[in-house]
């Protein structure tokens, strides 16, 4: 086979275009550290790059979520901490008003106290979170959630919480009305109360001494004095029951269908203590509107002042708890945020190896890549110019 001088050229001349070609991506991907810089370079990693690419995106994204959700549930724990401070100071004056040796004028002095402590409950319950959202807006409130009127607080929010999206679940603000407004009543199975004619005598909170026995209906106990004696007669629902004339003895437990209370003082003949299964419906601000009337009004017996200062005093503490409760559900979410944080920096740290491990070179390998390929474009340079000195006029001439 006869190989013309031409043709040797010709070959020579595509090697060195070839290892020039490769020695020129070998350069390219040393300086700027990516193997594949256009999809053309390796279609399958450029598409795995690609996916952990838009992995990465998702993970930043969700973390400004969850850092939006961070700032929203400290300042939601942190105000909700400032309300239990001063319900704790509201339920001070409650204890102090019972003393019996205040005077009228003292108990109207504490009340207006609470007012005062109940406007700025009210104030801190409307706060913003300073970008244009109510804490306690719920879903959503175009203006300050809670809203004070004759009637006493309303809620112009809608109740649940706005979530951040699907892969975190995490709230950007908080129920108000669970949080201020939906505390248990009584002492969270049923509530006593007594009838507004009762002066000489009072009723306990009760408990629940056997929970099997307990109905859900609703009870009253009605009184009757007939010269010395005094009984008392059950009704369930408005209707007699088998206990008609039991006696009665002041600060004796009396069991009604598994609850127990103890009714004290002197019942007059018609005086009426109702039992009712206990509601999701105190409010903070009812609770202390009510406080602030029953320290308002003048001329009460010692057994009526006795009455709404116990009343006060346990449905502050519901409502307290009721707070509390929602300030360690805050705690909780701000506990699941860091785990959150923690998984999507997981997350983006898998992206950026993958996308790493697809389209950067190894630099190792790279330049021992180069440095062969160098060498063999040198060999190439060699062999191509001894290969050009090859001609008949070069030899006749060297003759």
């Amino acid at each position: 086979m006869r190989i013309s001088t031409a043709n040797s050229f010709d070959a020579g001349i595509d090697t060195l275009t070839r290892r020039q070609a490769d020695l020129a991506s070998l350069q390219e991907q040393l300086s700027s550290g990516k193997r594949v810089a256009r999809a053309s370079d390796d279609p399958t990693a450029a598409a795995r790059a690609e996916r952990a690419t838009a992995a990465i995106g998702r993970a930043d994204t969700s973390q400004r979520a969850v850092e939006a959700s961070r700032v929203a549930m400290t300042q939601t724990e942190s105000t909700l901490g400032n309300a239990g401070s001063l319900l704790q100071r509201a339920r001070e004056l409650v204890v102090s008003a019972g003393n019996p040796s205040f005077s009228d004028s003292d108990r109207k002095s504490i009340a207006n106290e609470l007012q005062s402590l109940r406007d700025q409950l009210l104030a801190t319950a409307n706060q913003s979170d300073g970008a244009g959202t109510y804490l306690f807006g719920g879903q959503g409130a175009t203006s300050k959630p809670f809203i004070d009127t004759t009637a006493g607080i309303s809620y112009a929010g809608s109740p649940g919480q706005t979530l951040t999206e699907a892969s975190t679940g995490l709230p950007l603000t908080s129920d108000g009305q669970a949080s201020w407004l939906s505390a248990r009543t009584g002492n969270g199975v049923f509530v006593t109360s007594a009838a507004a004619a009762v002066t000489g005598a009072t009723i306990d909170n009760g408990r629940v001494s056997n929970p099997s026995a307990l109905t859900g209906a609703s009870y009253t106990l009605q009184f009757s004095v007939a010269g010395t004696s005094t009984t008392y007669a059950v009704l369930k629902n408005g209707l007699p029951t088998a206990v008609t004339a039991a006696p009665y003895v002041s600060g004796q437990a009396i069991t009604v269908d598994g609850m127990t209370v103890s009714v004290s003082g002197t019942p007059a003949s018609g005086d009426a203590f109702a039992l009712a299964p206990s509601t999701p419906t105190l409010s903070v601000f009812a609770t202390l509107d009510q406080a602030i009337a029953g320290l308002s009004t003048a001329n009460r017996t010692g057994a009526q002042r006795a009455q709404a200062n116990a009343d006060s005093l346990r449905d502050v503490d519901a409502v307290l708890g009721n707070l509390q409760t929602a300030q360690a559900a805050a705690g909780a979410v701000l506990n699941r945020i860091d785990s959150e944080t923690d998984r999507l920096g997981n997350q983006k740290l898998a992206g950026q190896t993958e996308r790493s491990n697809a389209e950067d070179v190894d630099m190792v390998h790279a330049i021992s890549d180069f440095q062969n390929k160098q060498n063999g474009y040198d060999a190439a340079l060699k062999s191509y110019a001894m290969v050009q000195r090859l001609s008949l006029f070069q030899y006749v001439n060297g003759g």
